[in-house]
């Protein structure tokens, strides 16, 4: 593998001059380009150079947009910040956008486009006239010399088939894979490395969606976070569970003082001590964890009348020291992830995630329904809420016949699943022959060369 920091002298003809040049003959970039988050890295490697916000933003405090490692800065205060992103509903917008922070990303890690191959992934069921921009972006702008594009559910299976040779998946060369991912969830059949179109479903909820519903939630009660974009994914991703009982969870919610295990407290980051927000009492936060399960922690006296009920509310309310910009959650810690899987219940007009499964299985050919079912694989950042799996097969069991097994895995780091799949399929033998050149791009246009990668 080239060693890319460590850039090779290359003699002129002339025996005068010398030029730097990065011996990449080899090289092939990854690039996971997510809506929320992209995975950059070369070819090979196990793991990714870097992973950075999909996203440009302006902090209150200044008049220039930050994008990639800068926006993960410690120091760098992104209280109330501007965010643009390339990405809308799960698709390019923007690909000008786009090209400034593939830009600022290749410069940062010292790569060179014209010498090297680039390994893209795009969204499911893509728009001819994206995946035409996309490729002007690619071989126009950049000067990539070759490129291949991949959907993410086929390069999740690829790594879980690498990763256990004798599984079911590596033997019988299908499975579902589940991509809880930024815009979108899909489940997707996998079969021999291919996603099988016909039999994917989409629930059009994502973690912005998820977000966007915790800002609500605690704006309502608490205090106006509606701009806190940044803020409320680190309270998302620190904070939310999956609930495996949602009706004696909301009774817990209801109780006082130590008696809720799920109240606990987020400090606002003031500008000043502390640019970051951060648990208050990561030990009462993770209280909920003692809660088992089938324990219903609940009373069987009678209900509060509203009179009580109003009380309680303003009681709770005075607790709340806005003064030390810091708010509590309850409830909302699992009714957010609970989108996920009852989004009707919040007004949206969407199946759950277990009936989204079902679906995607019952649409594929009868042999195969077996096999899917008990290769499950779930990827993408939303899958790492806790107790995301054990209330998935919960929510599947009954929806599936008795005679098939359910069994559901979880990759080792969903949100780096794509990535080293990609990271895989470039380094094998026959990747550059499956790529498309900018000599044959440049000769039969985008729409032609496309037909090439099966999508």
């Amino acid at each position: 593998m080239t060693d890319l920091s460590n850039p090779v002298k290359t003699k002129t003809p002339n025996n005068r001059t010398y030029k730097n040049l990065y011996v990449s003959t080899m090289t092939v970039v990854v690039l996971d380009n997510g809506g929320g988050l992209i995975k950059a890295g070369i070819g090979g490697e196990r793991e990714p150079l870097t992973v950075i916000p999909n996203c440009l933003a302006r902090p209150v405090s200044s008049k220039k947009f930050l994008t990639g490692d800068q926006l993960l800065s410690p120091t760098e205060d992104l209280t109330s910040a501007t965010v643009r992103r390339p990405f809308d509903r799960g698709y390019l917008i923007n690909p000008d956008l786009q090209s400034t922070i593939w830009a600022h990303l290749f410069s940062t890690l010292r790569l060179t486009p014209s010498h090297s191959s680039l390994l893209l992934t795009e969204p499911l069921f893509n728009l001819p006239s994206i995946q035409r921009h996309t490729d002007e972006l690619v071989f126009e702008e950049f000067n990539f010399k070759a490129l291949y594009v991949a959907d993410a559910p086929g390069l999740v299976h690829l790594y879980e088939a690498s990763r256990r040779p004798y599984g079911l998946v590596s033997k019988s060369q299908c499975s579902l894979v589940v991509d809880c991912g930024f815009s979108f969830v899909h489940a997707a059949p996998v079969f021999q490395n291919f996603c099988v179109n016909y039999g994917v479903k989409r629930m059009d909820l994502g973690g912005k969606a998820l977000s966007n519903y915790l800002k609500e939630l605690i704006s309502y009660r608490s205090i106006n976070v509606m701009d806190e974009s940044f803020l409320m994914d680190h309270v998302k991703e620190k904070l939310c569970f999956v609930s495996l009982d949602v009706q004696r969870d909301l009774m817990i919610a209801r109780k006082r003082g130590n008696d809720n295990i799920f109240k606990c407290t987020y400090v606002l980051p003031d500008g000043v001590t502390y640019t970051k927000g951060f648990v208050k009492d990561p030990a009462e936060a993770d209280r909920y964890r003692t809660l088992s399960d089938g324990a219903t922690g609940l009373h069987t006296e009678k209900m509060e009348t509203d009179q009580q009920e109003h009380e309680e509310k303003l009681e709770n309310k005075n607790k709340i020291d806005l003064t030390k910009n810091e708010f509590s959650l309850t409830n909302e810690r699992f009714l957010v992830p609970e989108m996920i899987f009852r989004p009707a219940d919040l007004g949206m007009n969407q199946a759950g995630l277990a009936e989204c499964i079902v679906r995607a299985v019952n649409s594929c050919h009868p042999h195969l329904q077996p096999v899917l079912y008990e290769s499950i694989i779930l990827t993408g950042g939303s899958t790492l809420f806790p107790r995301f799996a054990e209330r998935l097969e919960r929510e599947l069991r009954p929806l599936v016949p008795d005679n098939y097994r359910v069994k559901i895995s979880t990759q080792e780091d969903p949100i780096l699943g794509v990535w080293r799949g990609g990271s895989l399929l470039a380094s094998s033998p026959d990747f550059e022959t499956m790529c498309v050149t900018k000599a044959e791009y440049e000769e039969l246009g985008s729409f032609r060369c496309r037909k090439r990668f099966f999508h």
